[in-house]
């Protein structure tokens, strides 16, 4: 009660007439405000920029300008059917045999048949109507005409085939021509003298080698394909024999001396990480040494190990306090060491290329106020040189030394966005888009710059035709990627519709030779159970070695690359198989081993041109890794080696782009591979896992 009066103190005036029966339980009230705020029920949908395009076809002004063309699908091999097919096993009577005086005088004497001789008869029948009925069952599976496949992906993309027109008439073989002699045989080197373009480069090789006439409209393609299936390949080689072709007339003076920077490349390959900049710049140097083009990667490893100023400390120290003794002094650093480097592909990461464009810290100031405002000290809108109340100021606003930038944009001429769902992801999009719209400026043609806000509300093409400016790049512009999103599609549709889409029959599936396999949690400690895992790989590699090997020699273990989501998981599993006894390697976001400026981190994991190491101790997993432990910073467009066989995923992949992609580092170019992923077969959780299975299906048939 006398809760109820301080209530009614609190209230105020007027609540005198509240009485207790008016008054329910927590319980009850917050049951009622469940049942207000409950929402109907329905699947949730998953953001367009994890969503998987339904449709490769061009929409809105996309339909009249653009194309999509989709590579026919191989033919399967299929054997001749048998002529006994669904017959029954019978046994062969022998011919009869004479026996001899010792065998007649030895055989006993016939006895009526029993029960057991009826039992035995009987089981021989069974197992034959058994056989039949199985042939039957077969028969009556392949006579069924096909139903419509229900889609689990909540209508992500389309099961059935396209309704776009198949393009015919690909080459079904690297020749010269089209390629230039010297670049068909560096390819061969690569590859082999026997290899077949897969479906995506077949296309390459038909659209994208006719040279470039004068007045005619730069190339705009989109190559959509499959993991594993080679879009390095269909995108550097026509790259490579432009470049080539086109080398003697960009040797001309004014065209050369347009720039007076140490850098201007005539090609750019952007990617997201550094660790796939450095595998397609070496993979882009195999393929053009014969050819003699120069590669570069703008990455740490390509910086100058020289000083740009020789001299003692001493001197440097003298220096410094005579230009600081007077008022209008400047120090100036000499550039001597920083000589001129003809390039002609230049490989690298957005905001590595824009560093050396606009010079290193050109966005130094922004980032410090961001962060700033981020952790609460500047206010957005507010200066930073705000006046005290004395009239001094309070807090001198920090300057960023912006060195001068060493690489010119005039001479660009192809434009490569490697994992093109990245770069144009709103995480990277303003440095990807700012990156373009600085080549076409300095081509002379510059293009109008989209606000992020403008892109986070893109309309559907099919509504808005006419209010979108399309955008058409001074350049041959080529974007890539295994995985189309929503958000791309729209935004191809929208800006670029002339653009035409080369695209594999498997497309948004997992390559052929990769197998999925779902495995249950014990209920225990999880990292055990992926201990358990990967110990029953290499007892399936000893197996296979025992029945295999020819002599001694040691047994070779698979490697396993082991996908996480979170930073945490992996620092936490990696300690754990180190621990016992599973040497791995840890790859994280901020690894210190990343910094390092080349690959040599991921040594034994890459695929790599040369002979496979040999030495003592690299078949032991407790002396050389043999576990790869990342999470999705590793899952894009890097080719991993051979010996990589397994992958495990062992969290709940956040959406089937993820998977897809994490999946797809095995499998590839024809090699067999399984992907494990982990789950809960009962329980709590084990409806996600479900339905996490039925999505898998979905992409790997």
């Amino acid at each position: 009660m006398a809760s109820l009066l301080a209530l009614r103190q609190f209230l105020g005036p007027g609540s005198s007439e509240i009485t207790s029966s008016q008054f329910h339980t927590s319980s009850v009230v917050l049951a009622q405000l469940r049942r207000k705020s409950k929402k109907p029920y329905g699947k949730p949908t998953s953001p367009p920029r994890t969503r998987l395009a339904k449709s490769l076809q061009p929409t809105g002004k996309a339909k009249r300008l653009g194309k999509l063309e989709i590579a026919p699908s191989r033919p399967e091999f299929k054997r001749d059917a048998v002529p006994h097919e669904g017959l029954a096993p019978q046994q062969r009577e022998s011919p009869p045999r004479r026996r001899t005086t010792s065998e007649s005088r030895s055989i006993p004497k016939r006895r009526p048949p029993n029960d057991d001789a009826d039992a035995e008869t009987q089981v021989k029948n069974w197992a034959i109507k058994a056989h039949s009925e199985r042939v039957d069952r077969r028969k009556a599976v392949a006579r069924r005409p096909p139903t419509s496949q229900a889609n689990p992906l909540e209508e992500e993309f389309d099961l059935s085939a396209s309704a776009a027109s198949s393009s015919k008439d690909l080459p079904t073989r690297f020749s010269s021509p089209p390629l230039m002699p010297g670049l068909l045989q560096s390819l061969q080197e690569t590859l082999g003298k026997d290899a077949r373009p897969t479906a995506i480069q077949a296309s390459s090789m038909k659209h994208l080698f006719k040279e470039h006439v004068e007045g005619e409209k730069y190339k705009e393609f989109l190559l959509a394909s499959e993991t594993g299936s080679g879009k390095s390949i269909a995108y550097l080689l026509p790259v490579l024999q432009d470049l080539k072709r086109t080398e003697h007339e960009q040797s001309n003076a004014v065209v050369h001396h347009s720039s007076r920077k140490p850098l201007n490349p005539r090609a750019l390959v952007l990617a997201p990480t550094h660790e796939l900049t450095r595998q397609l710049a070496s993979f882009a140097k195999s393929l053009s040494h014969i050819i003699k083009l120069r590669v570069m990667c703008a990455s740490k490893a390509n910086t100058s190990s020289t000083a740009k100023s020789s001299g003692t400390a001493s001197k440097m120290k003298g220096k410094f306090e005579g230009a600081g003794a007077a008022s209008d002094a400047e120090f100036v650093i000499s550039k001597s060491s920083r000589g001129s480097r003809p390039v002609d592909l230049l490989v690298g990461t957005p905001m590595k290329v824009l560093e050396m464009e606009r010079g290193r810290g050109w966005n130094w100031e922004e980032r410090a106020r961001e962060r700033a405002i981020r952790i609460g000290k500047v206010k957005s809108g507010e200066r930073e040189d705000v006046k005290d109340e004395d009239g001094g100021n309070k807090e001198l606003p920090r300057e960023f030394w912006v060195d001068e930038p060493e690489m010119g944009l005039e001479n660009v001429q192809w434009v490569v966005v490697d994992e093109a769902d990245v770069l144009f992801d709103p995480d990277f999009q303003e440095s990807t888009r700012m990156l373009l719209a600085d080549i076409a400026a300095a081509r002379g043609q510059p293009v109008p710059v989209i606000s992020p806000s403008a892109l986070s509300s893109i309309p559907d093409p099919e509504v808005a035709t006419t209010s979108i400016q399309s955008i058409s790049y001074p350049f041959n512009f080529l974007l890539t990627s295994a995985t189309i999103p929503t958000t791309l599609a729209t935004y191809l549709s929208n800006y670029h519709p002339s653009l035409t889409r080369l695209a594999s029959p498997r497309l948004h599936h997992l390559p052929p030779t990769l197998r999925t396999e779902h495995t249950s949690w014990t209920g225990g400690n999880k990292n055990a159970d992926i201990e358990r895992r990967i110990r029953r790989v290499w007892a399936e590699d000893a197996l296979v070695h025992s029945k295999t090997a020819t002599g001694p020699g040691p047994i070779k273990l698979s490697k396993l690359l082991v996908f996480c989501n979170k930073r945490s998981k992996v620092e936490q599993l990696a300690a754990f198989l180190d621990g016992r006894g599973i040497k791995c390697v840890a790859l994280t976001g901020g690894a210190e081993a990343r910094k390092r400026g080349s690959n040599h981190h991921l040594d034994g994991f890459l695929k790599t041109a040369g002979p496979a190491p040999t030495g003592p101790g690299l078949c032991d997993p407790a002396q050389t890794p043999h576990v790869l432990v990342t999470t999705s910073l590793l899952s894009r467009g890097l080719d991993f080696s051979p010996m990589i066989k397994h992958v495990f995923i062992v969290d709940e992949p956040r959406n089937m782009i993820d998977f897809l992609h994490r999946a797809g580092r095995a499998g590839r170019a024809g090699e067999a591979g399984k992907v494990v992923v982990f789950g809960r077969a009962k329980g709590r959780g084990s409806g996600r896992t479900e339905e996490v299975k039925q999505r898998v299906r979905a992409v790997a048939g």
